[in-house]
């Protein structure tokens, strides 16, 4: 099986050198690494080139989705595609736990993996507490579990290449910059070619690095536009979509009284209100978020 594990990535030079050394303590190495930078200057050559194992380097418009659908073409010729974020920290045994999985079972198109801490629900992670929490949970061998999953979380997500190239099937290049939901959109348009699980034996650290995201503003605006715009393609339930808009318009609301520093509440509560203008006005449009 080959594996090729790809990230994109935008202004984080140094957190993604310090990712990709984890990498390269994988008791199964990646047969590929794929990498696809907003900018030239985002990546440390000098440590890429001492990784032990082949890189290739891709371009694309800056945007999650237009450089995770340049890593998608650039990897045709693997067997599965492991998406990291560029401040995820894998586990050492997660592409060994990876090959297992999907050797033993063929059904599987969609996984994702159990991320023992989360620095994006909080301040952020440091490269030593994120090691730490790693070297904590090394002993751990828990039982194998295997859920069906609506989606992966697009820190970490697995996917088996042949369905994603026969079927034609890349990120929504209209989700633009961040890219809001853009991982539950791909997983749910792939749900008819196979399972989507979690697998709680694929283990590691989001470390939830503040730089290089979307601004606050831009981001409320996002949480209405995008979920609603996921529902008219039919990718998502309106259920679902309204349950996530009203808890993250209530999280804002709740935060804007007393915003903690790392989250930018009150930007993100201007964006959710104008969202809603635009709904009602009929001009709701995820790539409005280009023109603020």
């Amino acid at each position: 099986m080959k594996i090729a594990v790809g990230v994109a990535t935008c202004g984080r030079k140094a957190i993604l050198a310090s990712m990709i050394d984890r990498l390269a303590r994988q008791a199964r190495k990646p047969d590929h690494l794929f990498l696809c930078p907003a900018k030239a200057d985002d990546i440390d050559m000098a440590r890429l080139n001492a990784a032990p194992f082949p890189v290739t380097v891709v371009s694309s418009p800056q945007g999650s989705c237009p450089q995770r659908n340049a890593i998608i073409d650039a990897a045709a010729g693997m067997d599965v595609l492991v998406f990291f974020d560029d401040d995820f920290f894998p586990a050492a045994n997660y592409l060994a736990e990876t090959e297992a999985l999907l050797e033993a079972d063929e059904e599987i198109v969609v996984a994702t993996g159990e991320v023992i801490r989360d620095g994006i629900l909080g301040p952020g992670l440091s490269v030593e507490e994120a090691d730490e929490a790693l070297a904590a949970d090394a002993g751990a061998d828990p039982a194998a579990i295997i859920e069906a999953a609506h989606n992966a979380y697009g820190c970490n997500m697995i996917f088996r290449l042949r369905p994603l190239l026969a079927n034609r099937i890349y990120f929504d290049e209209d989700l633009p910059l961040y890219a809001w939901q853009e991982d539950v959109d791909l997983c749910r348009r792939l749900r008819p070619y196979g399972k989507l699980v979690k697998f709680n034996r694929l283990r590691g650290v989001h470390l939830g690095v503040k730089t290089g995201r979307t601004s606050g503003l831009r981001l409320g605006y996002s949480q209405v536009a995008n979920p609603l715009y996921l529902v008219r393609k039919r990718s998502v339930s309106l259920k679902w979509a309204l349950k996530l808009m009203g808890g993250n318009i209530a999280s804002n609301l709740v935060g804007s009284l007393k915003p903690p520093p790392y989250i930018d509440r009150r930007g993100r509560l201007q964006g959710n209100l104008l969202a809603v203008g635009h709904l009602l006005s009929g001009s709701l449009d995820p790539k409005y978020i280009n023109r603020m």
